[in-house]
């Protein structure tokens, strides 16, 4: 199978090309989504040797996320999809971030500005991809859910910015929390492969992204 992935929700932008098992990926920092990533698709596609239209679908991460940065992403995902009738992914930003370490449970929390974070918690299956085991949300630090159990592995910016406030609120339940990790478009590629063998592609104008302060309790996608 053929997938392009990529990830805008974040300031590190990334874009993957997954071929069988081989996999590259590209990232864009410095919040330059808009300017670089076609750019970027198109350099991506020409090391991998292949036309958009060889693809069997676009993955995506569909938030949450930065709100200007999600709907960059969308619409450069539907312009692509149309163009090329190829269909599209949706997976969750959350899972992909989760999907990025090597944890087996991970608390994921990105920052969502006013004093909030968007977060969700994940188990690794045997498959080794990421599951999630609750609702996807948006609250203060020190109101996100407590995942039952120990040796979780707290993962993204909202660690970055609120560290104090969710290890107090995580307490011994928490093993460790990684800095400077973000949602990568390798792990939109690995959670999406799935949903293409199954048959599950959406069409392109079904690529639209997931805010949840919009839908404050939606359940993680894979």
């Amino acid at each position: 199978m053929k997938l392009l992935a990529l990830d805008t929700s974040t300031d590190i932008c990334s874009v993957a090309l997954m071929i069988g098992s081989n996999m590259r990926e590209r990232d864009i920092s410095g919040m330059r989504h808009a300017e670089s990533i076609l750019p970027s698709v198109q350099a991506l596609l020409a090391e991998g040797g292949i036309t958009l239209g060889k693809l069997d679908a676009i993955a995506f991460g569909r938030g949450p996320g930065s709100f200007t940065s999600l709907r960059i992403g969308a619409a450069v995902v539907q312009g692509l999809a149309f163009g090329a009738d190829i269909p599209v992914l949706p997976v969750s930003s959350l899972a992909a971030l989760a999907q990025s370490t090597d944890a087996e449970r991970v608390l994921t929390a990105l920052d969502a500005r006013m004093g909030q974070v968007y977060t969700a918690s994940f188990l690794r299956g045997e498959d080794g991809l990421m599951r999630s085991i609750g609702a996807e949300t948006v609250c203060a630090p020190d109101d996100v859910p407590l995942p039952d159990g120990t040796d979780w592995t707290g993962a993204g910016s909202g660690w970055d910015k609120y560290s104090d406030l969710l290890c107090q609120r995580i307490g011994a339940r928490l093993k460790e929390w990684l800095p400077a990790l973000f949602p990568r478009a390798r792990g939109v590629a690995a959670l999406a492969m799935p949903g293409l063998a199954a048959g599950e592609a959406l069409a392109p104008e079904q690529a639209l992204p997931v805010y949840l302060r919009d839908d404050v309790a939606r359940k993680a996608g894979r």
